[in-house]
């Protein structure tokens, strides 16, 4: 038997906005259900049922902005209301605006309320930081299903324990969890390439701490499709039309 559930979740499974973005367009009057405006939050439906956006709220959600930024060490990637630490969204301004590489007819001076990033970038690393206004971008990169891969290059030293490499592959554990399989290689004598599809806090140092490396540089060039290629660090640029992660 179908089951009924939140509009917001089927909005979501549509892709057409975050949950939290449905919530929003409800309580503006700016969801349609089986060609009926929705008026209450939590209300359910059944999937075979049509639910749909009017116009506005696909204009509004059109509109939100997603950047690449190329971090910084020394700049923490999630919002924190410990004034110690600078969030790398505060690198969003008209200066450092990519310009010689953007082809984009938004204005670098857009309204950058509710820009958060998706997923994290430890304050020792460095390199590609997404930060956006929309939700379906968010659960794309971090959202529970995501198999996104994310690419590092990560400077190492000391002395990898026998049959290191292939544990980094695969065979670790962190925090009592077994560790996904992984994509390690040398790309020269001193750093590794990384490849993963999970990203567990300060994961890829603690996987090099216990083959007996320390990480003394990271740097991430990629998500998805998306490459950090040669934005300059601190610089930011919009996420084009044509790329998708």
């Amino acid at each position: 038997m179908e089951e009924a559930v939140r509009i917001s979740k089927i909005l979501s499974e549509l892709g057409l906005c975050s949950r939290r973005e449905a919530d929003t367009y409800i309580e503006q009057g700016l969801v349609m259900l089986d060609g009926k405006v929705v008026t209450e939050l939590g209300t359910r439906a059944y999937r075979s049922q049509k639910v749909e956006l009017k116009k506005q709220a696909a204009i509004q959600q059109s509109s939100k902005a997603t950047v690449i930024l190329n971090k910084p060490v020394g700049y923490i990637s999630h919002l924190d209301d410990d004034k110690a630490f600078t969030p790398a969204a505060s690198l969003v301004t008209q200066d450092n605006f990519q310009v010689s590489k953007q082809k984009s007819s938004r204005n670098p001076r857009f309204n950058t309320d509710g820009l958060a990033p998706a997923g994290r970038l430890d304050i020792d690393s460095s390199g590609l930081l997404v930060i956006t206004q929309d939700g379906r971008i968010a659960k794309t990169i971090i959202g529970e299903q995501s198999a996104i891969e994310k690419e590092y290059l990560v400077r190492v030293e000391g002395k990898l324990v026998s049959q290191g490499l292939e544990l980094l592959r695969y065979g670790l554990s962190l925090d009592g969890y077994k560790l996904k399989h992984a994509e390690v290689e040398w790309q020269n004598d001193d750093q590794l390439r990384f490849v993963l599809t999970e990203g567990r806090n300060r994961q890829i140092r603690r996987m090099c701490e216990l083959v007996g490396l320390h990480v003394t540089g990271l740097k991430r060039v990629r998500i998805g499709n998306v490459l950090l290629g040669d934005l300059p660090t601190g610089m930011w640029r919009f996420l084009e039309e044509k790329e998708n992660f």
